[in-house]
């Protein structure tokens, strides 16, 4: 490429960012703590990644009902404030900028985690999948389908990890409706087979996503909130994509024009889905033109096919999750045009720096 759209600066709502480089959201269960807070390890990692335009934070819990995953931060408790605003001021004294992820997990979850009690799900189906458990990997159960005080207790929990978030110093949030998880469980038919005002039909299994976002913007600004879609995820996280999947997201993205967003982040699908005959195969091609506001563009992107997607215009940025594993000067790589250091996955869910803070920058 004789461009590099992908180090263009951006402005994004009210803020400069540096680049349209993004460090994606990837869990690291490195929170190996009662408290479950970040510590100064987590400090460090972001530090070395404060070169993306915008860091958005592993998925980060919103309450104790939320777990799924082993050594997983929350942002519910004021330890766990406490230790993200050690992770902000050192993003930001490397003139970053930083996002959380807010997080339910739903059904991909084990009562483990719960102390013997089902996980929440909009119904009670089994997403026969695997939960990471503190045992290792447990086959999910059948969850408990959520009573509607569970449903607003859960939109208030989502409100109140965004302020915990805000007084952590982060720049803004990004609510999770992705990857098989409770907001994606909602959407869909194959999880969600309610018959009260949050099932049935497709306005109804969005209304969840609607009311957080309302609830959200009471405590930080509109255009500081972000949110991620999956729409053509099949087979993974326990979700089965059918003839509505993508009106839903039709649906979803279009109403999303409403607001006054950060920006909307787009998965491209994970697995092949072009046999089935309701999926979308070109996800940044088919909603561009729905959305109005700034897209985030994710999925087993290079430098080429980002600054390509970026130069026709399908996406404002490009999010990049495991190259940011192991290229903590990613971005810096991608404007010498350098190779780039391999990831090792045995490392990416176990304690301590190895795999984590460990990755040396490019030599000189």
């Amino acid at each position: 490429m004789k461009t590099t759209p992908l180090l263009d600066n951006w402005t994004m709502a009210d803020m400069e960012l540096r680049n349209r480089v993004i460090m994606a959201p990837m869990t690291r269960s490195r929170a190996d703590n009662p408290e479950k807070a970040p510590t100064d390890l987590h400090v460090s990692y972001y530090r070395q990644r404060a070169t993306a335009g915008l860091i958005i934070t592993e998925g980060s819990q919103v309450s104790p009902r939320a777990v799924g995953y082993i050594n997983t931060p929350g942002i519910h408790t004021s330890k766990q404030v406490e230790g993200w605003k050690k992770v902000t001021q050192a993003v930001h004294e490397e003139g970053g900028k930083i996002f959380i992820q807010l997080w339910h997990v739903g059904r991909i979850s084990h009562p483990d985690f719960h102390g013997g009690e089902l996980p929440l799900a909009p119904s009670p189906i089994n997403p026969d999948s695997k939960a990471f458990t503190p045992e290792g990997f447990k086959e999910t159960v059948t969850p408990k389908e959520m009573s509607r005080e569970e449903i607003k207790q859960t939109i208030s929990d989502f409100r109140n990890a965004a302020k915990n978030a805000w007084e952590a110093g982060f720049d803004g949030v990004e609510i999770h409706s992705s990857n098989g998880y409770l907001l994606h469980q909602f959407f869909s038919r194959t999880s969600n087979i309610r018959t009260d005002e949050y099932g049935g039909s497709i306005t109804n299994r969005a209304r969840i996503l609607f009311e957080i976002i309302d609830a959200v913007k009471e405590v930080l600004p509109e255009n500081r909130i972000g949110l991620r879609l999956n729409p053509s995820l099949h087979g993974l996280f326990g979700m089965t994509l059918d003839e509505e999947t993508i009106p839903t997201f039709d649906y979803i993205v279009e109403k999303l024009n409403r607001y006054d967003l950060a920006y909307l982040h787009l998965s491209e699908p994970f697995t092949d889905v072009s046999a089935l005959p309701h999926a979308e195969t070109q996800i940044a091609k088919r909603y561009r033109p729905k959305y109005q506001g700034n897209l985030i563009i994710n999925g087993g992107f290079d430098r080429d096919k980002g600054n390509l997607f970026l130069k026709e215009g399908l996406a404002d940025a490009v999010a990049f999750g495991k190259p940011f594993v192991s290229n903590p000067d990613l971005v810096a790589r991608i404007a010498k045009n350098a190779s780039l250091a391999e990831w090792d996955s045995d490392t990416f869910y176990t304690p301590g720096a190895k795999g984590y803070t460990d990755y040396p920058p490019m030599p000189e």
